[in-house]
């Protein structure tokens, strides 16, 4: 009997799962929240989106379309779950089947957030409060598509609108023609600023001369600019840098396993060129060097088109070679890499910043063992001019969670300025990601108010002031004066 009054006891004490004070631990975090974090737009400023979708303002069939396809976090999840490779990315499946999978794995993710995300996105998007298992998948499934068949809200433009996304940056090669770019543009219904931004991880990916001959060639083709040395393909690339700069692009980004600060002469650099556009394989030696040069460049021409640059740095890619031929990249099989860069790291922001060329830079490690590494890189190249001129990212890809954030504020707190921090962006490929915007503010405002409830941060007077505004900053202002959106 005395147990039983005990257990009833801690069950009254148990927070509701995911209520409106969801992660936010005290009365002060709540306050953080509500009339700060939560009014704030959003500036999406690194994703995946596909802009033909956002052009066409694509209608999707079911959830599992809008929700599932291309979603690799799930995918990864699903396969651990034991779920065979055919509901989640194979063909010959319907959208029912797949989902189903989904709702079976979901209860297996519990402290993964994929859980919080999931009932995130139900919540916040199509204003479902049950949490998603086997028993009412079905029930939830027809729910959701009822709502996207005949709510318009549940189109790209729509759900943009519906989170209050005022800028998105897709990630665009240099080659692309950045077509459905010109026809948002154009568009004066479209009520979110759709810009593209500089990836050219391509243009220097020498690993492959083929692959490497192909892409020089279209470069020539769309650039208007025949290629015949080093010298010409730069100015090619310089051409579609200016074309990207045309068309509203303010950052450029960098998927690389580490950073490359290799020496090197002008003349080998051209000697490189003309050897793998001819088609011969380079040794280690000379694709380090390589891309060492072309890094430099581009850095230099961020800089003279006032852009800003982030490097994200440290992923494996596609481990599993096998899946890699059957289904190809980004589907699930990357994982955190073991790296030692930060010589490197310094090396290539020194050079730019001796030569007056280092431009505003954001720096992501995907290694949590990085991370007082890089919040202490921050403070060798501020140079005054730009609050925060060189940031360090959200935590990102396996680190977009609780525990990843977390550990990314605090060393970003004790070893650099917090109040500067450009925020949270998605870098996802769904239109149902944004509540990670809403995560990442919660998160963010229990931390501090944590620091307000221990007596560790002043709340009274001009503190407080400077508390609330410094959230609002975070969440929306500091990345909009950043980027000069």
């Amino acid at each position: 009997m005395q147990k039983q009054k005990h257990s009833i006891k801690i069950f009254n004490l148990m927070k509701p799962f995911m209520d409106e004070n969801f992660l936010l631990q005290s009365e002060t975090a709540q306050k953080l929240y509500h009339e700060h974090a939560a009014k704030m737009p959003i500036i999406d400023y690194h994703c995946h989106l596909v802009p033909q979708q956002v052009a066409e303002n694509k209608r999707f069939d079911s959830i599992t379309q809008i929700w599932l396809g291309g979603d690799h976090y799930k995918w990864r999840a699903m396969r651990s779950n034991g779920v065979a490779e055919r509901f989640c990315t194979g063909k010959d499946t319907s959208d029912w089947e797949k989902f189903e999978k989904w709702a079976e794995t979901v209860p297996y993710t519990f402290r993964n957030p994929l859980y919080h995300w999931t009932h995130l996105e139900l919540k916040t998007a199509f204003g479902i409060n049950k949490t998603l298992n086997p028993e009412n998948a079905r029930e939830i499934f027809e729910e959701c598509n009822e709502q996207i068949k005949n709510d318009p809200k549940f189109t790209p433009r729509g759900l943009m609108k519906h989170y209050n996304v005022k800028v998105v940056c897709t990630t665009d090669d240099p080659v692309d023609s950045l077509e459905y770019h010109k026809q948002v543009a154009a568009d004066p219904t479209m009520e979110t600023k759709m810009l593209p931004t500089w990836r050219p991880d391509k243009a220097m990916a020498v690993e492959v001369p083929a692959n490497f001959k192909a892409y020089v060639d279209k470069l020539s083709e769309v650039s208007g600019k025949s290629i015949n040395g080093f010298n010409d393909y730069i100015d090619a690339i310089q051409a579609r840098h200016d074309f990207f700069a045309s068309m509203g692009c303010k950052l450029s980004d960098h998927g690389i396993e580490e950073f490359y600060a290799e020496d090197y002469t002008d003349e080998e650099i051209k000697a490189i060129f003309n050897k793998v556009y001819s088609g011969k394989e380079l040794s280690k030696e000379e694709i380090l060097k390589f891309k060492s040069a072309m890094m430099h460049i581009f850095g230099v021409q961020d800089a003279e088109a006032g852009w800003a640059q982030q490097f994200h740095y440290g992923a494996i890619r596609d481990n599993n070679s096998k899946m890699f031929k059957l289904i190809g990249p980004d589907t699930g099989f990357d994982s955190i890499g073991e790296f030692n860069t930060a010589k490197n790291c310094s090396k290539f922001l020194d050079r730019l910043n001796s030569e007056g060329k280092l431009a505003k830079t954001i720096l992501y490690n995907l290694n949590p063992c990085a991370n007082e590494v890089l919040a202490t890189m921050l403070g060798n190249f501020q140079d005054g001019t730009i609050p925060g001129k060189i940031q360090w990212g959200s935590g990102w890809w396996f680190l977009d969670q609780k525990d990843g954030m977390t550990k990314q504020m605090n060393a970003l707190s004790l070893l650099g300025l917090l109040s500067r921090f450009v925020g949270m962006l998605t870098d996802s490929r769904s239109f149902l990601s944004y509540p990670r915007h809403e995560y990442f503010r919660r998160i963010l405002c229990n931390l501090v108010a944590t620091d307000i409830e221990n007596g560790e941060v002043p709340y009274v007077g001009y503190e407080e002031q400077r508390v609330n505004q410094m959230i609002e900053d975070i969440a929306y202002n500091n990345a909009k004066n950043y980027f000069q959106f």
